[in-house]
């Protein structure tokens, strides 16, 4: 049976420049967890020249009603870091939309990332499709840390606290409720570049389940 977490893409240390985020690399056994949506059409800034996203073209994203979410990541007060996770945000639903759905090429997900992070994403879609399994609870998500790079791209690093999330079978409408323990608390890093069309597209993710950082 899947895991209510993912571990996709490797090799970002690094890449992010934040400081006593620790060290932490990602479990090979970790697995990812618990959405359509149609392709944005870009448009053009008069100003800038720049194609941006309005709200109405992003992906909709219809999640189940027992599915919820907390996000203890208050704005930073700088706009580039908080579109980042503004969009971390909609790439975790999204995953979990495509999840819900049984759609491991949801074009959701896929439009808020790409690369690794999509095939990894891909790859954690299906496996709960293979047992028929989605997420059902609430996730938290807590302690963000993002850095824009001196290259343009992103670093964030992240927590999720999984105590109250579950997987629920989609053959008998059963939910396989475990105890909470260290691997409740699962830690995130990610890497992500500012798309032509203005969205933070993740592109490399990796998980550390139990992370002392995570925990309480």
């Amino acid at each position: 049976m899947p895991a209510v977490t993912r571990a996709v893409g490797v090799g970002l240390a690094g890449v992010l420049l934040l400081a006593g985020c620790g060290g932490g690399g990602s479990k090979a056994d970790d697995k990812p967890t618990t959405a359509g949506a149609t392709e944005a059409t870009p448009k053009t800034s008069a100003s800038t020249g720049a194609t941006v996203v309005t709200a109405a073209e992003r992906p909709e994203i219809k999640l189940p009603s027992d599915l919820s979410y907390t996000f203890d990541w208050p704005k930073t007060g700088d706009g580039k870091k908080d579109a980042v996770l503004g969009d971390t945000e909609q790439f975790i639903k999204a995953v979990d939309l495509a999840i819900a759905d049984q759609d491991p090429l949801d074009k959701a997900y896929r439009f808020y990332s790409e690369g690794e992070a999509a095939a990894g994403s891909q790859k954690f879609i299906q496996e709960f499709v293979d047992y028929q399994d989605r997420i059902t609870g609430t996730k938290r998500f807590f302690d963000a840390k993002v850095e824009i790079n001196a290259d343009g791209t992103a670093g964030l690093v992240y927590c999720e606290d999984q105590t109250k999330a579950f997987n629920k079978s989609l053959k008998t409408g059963k939910t396989d409720v475990n105890t909470p323990s260290n691997d409740s608390y699962v830690l995130y890093r990610s890497l992500l570049r500012a798309g032509r069309q203005g969205v933070w597209i993740t592109e490399k993710l990796t998980s550390q389940r139990g992370s002392a950082e995570c925990r309480p």
